[in-house]
């Protein structure tokens, strides 16, 4: 496979057409536009589809011009398959490598059997291939040494680009795969730049064919919404298809959690911090409910708070948009990710709590240490949650609970699959979601991971020990991008993590006692007690960290070796 370019063929003037028409589109546009709900809809439906349909794979974007697929992969590694417009049946990888967009055949050969190559090993499927190269992190080709790191997930139907409302306009004769290697001209006038530069000419807007953009006919941008309802557009306020006029979305300033008023069936209506006979009962519920049930409760629990699940038509009204995925990237948002940030260090605290508050022996410590990884595994392979999992996965990184060392030592003489698994698959599959190198599968995402999004948002507020990713000068920029652009997709695919949580929990039984366990007003309220509770955020964890310090100490004190080993 040859790492192609497009190359033009130029255009003679007068505005006469050619034998190709423009392609236009605008980012900005493909940005602030998400599609309408019958389309997500749609996209819902084709990525449910069997593995071995093309169409349930996100990465896929079937007809997409070359222009649009450029445009898509924006940081280094990203990457996209489309269908090849110059050889039928065939498919092109595009992805971006050492900041340039480069174009990969995949050809589809016949015989003896239906295989898929680019240079080197054939693969059986098309599937196969892309999880081969994004999974091994091997060259796409010998000659440009680029490698695939993170699928672009499309947010159209495929159907709705195949139907002629998103019919291409670019015919073969724009690229020439057998001699592309030439770089094409560029808006700087510089070669190899991998930015093609179309405007050969001045073409008639009757010449610019349809847009890609025009396959979002649903309701105007946020923001030319808003302008509308204040008048300042001029115009008459839009109206939905029921009749109903779109109304200003309401800021909310007070949380969602209000632990004073909250009544628990597991604590009295006014309790101290770390009553010793809640955290008893605490103790005796987690030892009763397996890996798999805890993770769903917190699952049901995440996707409440983060308005995944069970939103009414009147909390999106007074939201502005569909899903608390979107909310939470909007400037009226603010609200939504200061709770889940809450949200997130409160269970961390919690979970390290009944870690560092068994007091017996230590193998019981390690069984209790061994279920909280299992939990983990469970929220990211399950129940497809990427925030819960990294909520356990912080509660195990702390310091008092990674310089455990005898505990620790425990679990791998012990729990030793729990020990090799959290070491060699959980920690470094963590780090690569911090650092934009990996992503959990869309079809399987119920929850995305915005906690790196949430705490840019919030810098001022988001509490926790050690450098985020960002703050290292030699990646910071390249990961702090990759989270932004990633928070565009999030916000347009509401409706699918929805979809996948209910699926996920479809037949789901859930137990009021270890729900509770898993509630923030209830962690609040174990945690600072009735009246503490209430007080700062800032305030609540400098005394807690002080707590959890205490709480290490007394159970292994100071002078040994810190942190966990990895097991030999």
């Amino acid at each position: 496979a040859t790492a192609m370019r497009p190359r033009l063929h130029a255009r003679g003037s007068g505005g006469a057409r050619g034998p190709w028409r423009r392609q236009c589109f605008s980012k900005e546009k493909f940005w602030l536009e998400p599609p309408s709900d019958k389309l997500r809809k749609q996209l819902e439906e084709e990525l449910k589809l069997s593995g071995s349909n093309l169409k349930s794979h996100a990465w896929y974007h079937g007809p997409v011009p070359w222009e649009v697929s450029e445009s898509l992969v924006v940081n280094h590694g990203d990457f996209l398959v489309r269908d090849s417009r110059s050889s039928r049946g065939d498919f092109v990888l595009t992805g971006r490598w050492e900041q340039e967009a480069l174009h990969f055949v995949i050809r589809r050969t016949a015989a003896p059997r239906v295989q898929y190559r680019l240079e080197g090993e054939a693969f059986d499927s098309l599937p196969a291939l892309v999880h081969f190269y994004a999974g091994s992190r091997a060259a796409l080709t010998r000659w440009t040494g680029a490698q695939i790191h993170r699928p672009v997930n499309r947010t159209l139907p495929l159907g709705h680009l195949e139907d002629g409302s998103g019919e291409e306009k670019v015919s073969s004769a724009c690229r020439s795969p057998g001699s592309s290697v030439a770089p094409p001209p560029s808006l700087s006038g510089r070669p190899g730049t991998g930015s093609p530069h179309l405007d050969r000419g001045s073409p008639s807007s009757e010449d610019q064919g349809s847009c890609y953009t025009e396959l979002y006919p649903g309701p105007r941008s946020y923001v030319e919404r808003l302008r509308a309802e204040d008048g300042s557009a001029g115009i008459d306020p839009p109206r939905a298809e029921d009749g109903n006029v779109y109304s200003a979305p309401v800021v909310e300033t007070v949380s969602s959690f209000k632990p004073g008023g909250y009544r628990s069936r597991l604590m009295p209506g006014e309790n101290k911090p770390l009553e010793v006979g809640v955290l008893r009962r605490v103790k005796e519920l987690l030892a009763e409910v397996d890996p798999r049930t805890a993770a769903k409760h917190i699952t049901k629990a995440d996707c409440m708070v983060a308005r995944i699940l069970e939103v009414t038509p009147e909390e999106q009204r007074m939201m502005g948009v569909s899903s608390g995925m979107e909310l939470l990237t909007l400037p009226h948002g603010q609200q939504l990710r200061l709770d889940l940030l809450e949200r997130f260090h409160t269970m961390a605290t919690t979970l390290a709590v009944h870690l560092l508050g068994c007091t017996g022996t230590t193998e019981e410590r390690a069984g209790l240490l061994h279920k909280i990884i299992q939990i983990a595994a469970e929220l990211k392979s399950t129940t497809g949650n990427m925030f819960g999992f990294t909520a356990v996965m912080r509660a195990l990184e702390l310091p008092q609970v990674s310089r455990l060392e005898h505990t620790w030592t425990a679990l791998r003489q012990r729990h030793t699959e729990g020990a090799v698994l959290y070491e060699k698959t959980l920690r470094p599959f963590m780090k690569s979601l911090n650092d934009g190198r990996e992503s959990c599968p869309l079809s399987n995402t119920s929850f995305p991971h915005v906690t790196p999004l949430l705490a840019l948002l919030e810098k001022s507020v988001a509490v926790g020990e050690g450098a985020e990713p960002w703050e290292a000068a030699e990646v910071g920029v390249d990961v702090v991008m990759f989270h932004l652009g990633a928070a565009r997709t999030i916000a347009q695919l509401g409706g699918i993590y929805r979809s996948n949580a209910e699926s996920k929990l479809q037949g789901f039984k859930e137990q009021p006692e270890v729900l509770e366990l898993f509630l923030t007003d209830f962690q609040m309220r174990l945690l600072w007690g009735s009246r503490g509770a209430e007080e700062s955020q800032a305030l609540r964890y400098a005394k807690f960290d002080q707590v959890l310090t205490a709480l290490s100490a007394r159970l292994e004190p100071p002078g040994r070796r810190r942190g966990p080993r990895p097991s030999s």
